[in-house]
């Protein structure tokens, strides 16, 4: 064997060693870091404990309280079932999709007493709108309530002396999808 041949395999080998001795040091900086974080202050935060879908009423069996990081607690969150279930003024509904060990928020759910409806899913000032569609121009099943949608206007216009000009507007863009065919709850 050459000798430069011998002295990369020599070199290639240390560097080999070299390379699992600093991830061996890397990961247990790590584990420790992971280790000290168990020092940082937590306070409870309400979650979802199965799966709840639109209009799915809120009670006692279908939340639970975790502990959670007191400086990363989401704006609205609640603190305690308690907080959350008892207003006096009646039950509270999901107004989308809230999957398990998901925070419960209040832009989340209704207020007490208030049905799931889409009254309840528009923010203050909007309005929603039908639109008629058919299997071709509702991407044929694919836009599901949540999606973010552009609104087209297609329109062609007749000329005496020569072929018919079609044109597409852009009427609304990046418009939030309320329901599909009276289903919410996607």
């Amino acid at each position: 064997m050459r000798a430069n041949t011998l002295i990369m395999v020599v070199l290639a080998g240390v560097f080999g060693v070299l390379a699992v001795v600093l991830a061996n040091i890397w990961l247990a900086n790590q584990r420790s870091a992971m280790a000290r974080t168990e020092d940082v202050s937590r306070d409870t935060l309400v979650v979802a404990a199965m799966p709840l879908k639109f209009g799915d009423s809120l009670s006692a069996d279908k939340l639970r309280e975790i502990p959670w990081p007191a400086g990363a607690i989401p704006a609205g969150a609640f603190k305690t079932a308690k907080d959350l279930l008892e207003d006096g003024k009646g039950t509270k509904q999901a107004l989308q999709a809230i999957g398990v060990n998901e925070p419960v928020l209040a832009t989340k759910i209704t207020g007490p007493g208030q049905r799931a409806t889409l009254s309840a899913v528009l923010a203050e000032g909007m309005k929603a709108v039908s639109i008629r569609v058919n299997d071709v121009l509702g991407v044929a099943g694919f836009v599901f309530p949540g999606d973010r949608v552009d609104v087209l206007l297609t329109r062609t216009v007749r000329s005496n002396d020569g072929p018919d000009k079609s044109f597409v507007d852009v009427l609304l863009q990046s418009v939030k999808v309320l329901a599909v065919d009276q289903v919410a709850d996607e």
